[in-house]
């Protein structure tokens, strides 16, 4: 752990296991409720001088660590893929894109500007000023270890807080690379901090209860999210959410069902289907659904499982055991109530899978609102299909489910795509594009999938509060 500005150890250690083959990888120190409260006790020790240090002052160590990650990018992709379990190739975009953070923000903590406001007294002046909210409890996922800490260190560090971490118990050796990074660019003791921990309960507890935390930030499953805003509620914490999605996947008759089914096919796959915008509905207009699925199950049936190590390989592993039955109840329960299975649809065993938690990259169609996967968020390597017949229909149908994060939208037509965009009740949309993501773009969601947004000059905005000063004149 890092508390303090210094390494710790603890007797209490628990494995991190490569979910590829079992192998234990290493092991992390064991934390608990007591450590979550020294760490923040020294992030709010850190706070008035950090917050008092100039905005460049602040953007030169983020600007240094983007160099040091960039430089370090093929150990961490190799670190994270052994960790984590995606191919090396998405591993190298993904340090890429964490270090984009890093920059991006870098450059944001130059411009948090203020504000003067005409008064109606002429002896009067109105002041405007954007202050650090304070010590940031943040919490991040295991399915995109690295690029989910920047994307909420950055921004605090850039506005002037200070930052007491807890990374997922599956993924705790990338979030110590990260660390180690910041430690060497000489961000000053208690200024980022890190507590890991097998077990989350205790240090999410302390985040919320603790007086000094005043914002956490979470990237999690909604059921965790909704349990964490509520404990923070009772001190009106400030909050930032970025939850489960449920995306649904639109491609209209007007489209070339061949290119959007490639597109569909990239993204739905990415990660083994492990992303919170994942395409989770894919509606296909029934005039092109016949060379819509020839396409996308040629293009499935060619990706090949294993070692995200073996280039060879685009399929890695899901996280656990529980993720595989999770995939595969929803998928026998389609089937047992009348879906069709063009390919894969079974656990992979055997050709050296067996030690690792694998499912097959598999299609089904012919899915209706009672299955399960037409309601619950995959986060599995699994394209279910659904036929519609008319543009409004379609659209009701996207918006109905409790999620709001991403969707996806393929059409020729301007005014279709329009239409779509303004009708679709999602925080992130990508027409005929299937990564509408940037450090540069807001990221975040709406209903069920989460509060505020990352990333952006909104970004920033999360971790600043606004002071207003009235001067008699």
């Amino acid at each position: 752990m890092y508390i303090n500005g210094e390494w710790q150890t603890r007797e209490a250690t628990f494995p991190v296991y490569n979910p590829a083959n079992g192998e234990v990888i290493g092991e992390v120190p064991n934390g608990e409720r007591e450590d979550a409260v020294t760490a923040i006790a020294a992030a709010t020790a850190a706070l008035p001088s950090w917050a008092a240090s100039s905005a460049y002052e602040r953007s030169a160590k983020l600007y240094a660590a983007h160099q040091l990650m960039m430089e370090r990018r093929p150990a961490l992709a190799e670190l994270m893929t052994k960790e984590q379990g995606k191919p090396l190739k998405a591993s190298l975009n993904e340090v890429k894109y964490a270090a984009d953070f890093l920059l991006w923000f870098g450059e944001e903590a130059k411009r948090i500007y203020g504000e003067t406001i005409p008064s109606a007294r002429s002896d009067q002046r109105f002041l405007v000023q954007k202050q650090p909210v304070g010590v940031v409890a943040a919490v991040t996922p295991w399915n995109y270890p690295i690029s989910m800490l920047t994307r909420k260190l950055a921004p605090a560090l850039a506005a002037g807080c200070t930052v007491v971490l807890k990374p997922a118990e599956a993924t705790p050796l990338c979030a110590i690379a990260v660390y180690e990074i910041l430690h060497e660019v000489g961000l000053p003791a208690g200024v980022v901090n890190l507590v890991t921990a097998s077990d989350p309960r205790p240090i999410g507890e302390e985040f919320c209860t603790n007086p000094s935390v005043r914002k956490l930030t979470f990237t999690g499953s909604t059921a965790v999210g909704k349990k964490l805003a509520t404990d923070a509620a009772a001190q009106l914490k400030r909050v930032s959410m970025e939850l489960g999605g449920h995306a649904p996947f639109i491609v209209y008759d007007d489209a070339d069902p061949v290119h959007a089914a490639k597109g569909l096919s990239l993204v739905k796959f990415l990660n083994t289907g492990q992303a919170c915008i994942s395409p989770n509905r894919i509606f296909v207009q029934r005039k092109i659904l016949n060379p819509f699925l020839e396409t996308l199950q040629a293009r499935i049936e060619k990706m090949r499982a294993g070692s995200g190590l073996d280039p060879a390989n685009s399929i890695g592993p899901l996280v656990n055991e529980a993720a595989v039955e999770k995939v595969d109840k929803q998928v026998q329960d389609a089937l047992a109530k009348g879906a069709t299975l063009h390919t894969g649809g079974q656990r992979l065993q055997g050709e050296g899978l067996d030690k690792g938690h694998f499912y097959a990259p598999t299609m089904i169609s012919a899915i209706t609102p009672d299955m399960l996967i037409y309601r619950e968020e995959t986060f599995g390597p699994v394209a279910a299909v659904v036929p519609f017949d008319d543009e409004d229909d379609v659209i009701a149908m996207a918006n109905d489910t409790s999620y709001g994060l991403a969707a996806y939208v393929y059409t020729q037509n301007l005014s279709r795509a329009v239409r779509s965009f303004e009708a679709l009740h999602f925080g992130i949309i990508g027409i005929n594009d299937i990564n509408p993501t940037s450090a540069a773009a807001p990221f975040g969601g709406m209903k069920e999938s989460g509060l505020g947004r990352e990333g952006a000059r909104e970004g920033i905005e999360e971790y600043l509060e606004t002071k207003l000063g009235g001067f008699s004149v």
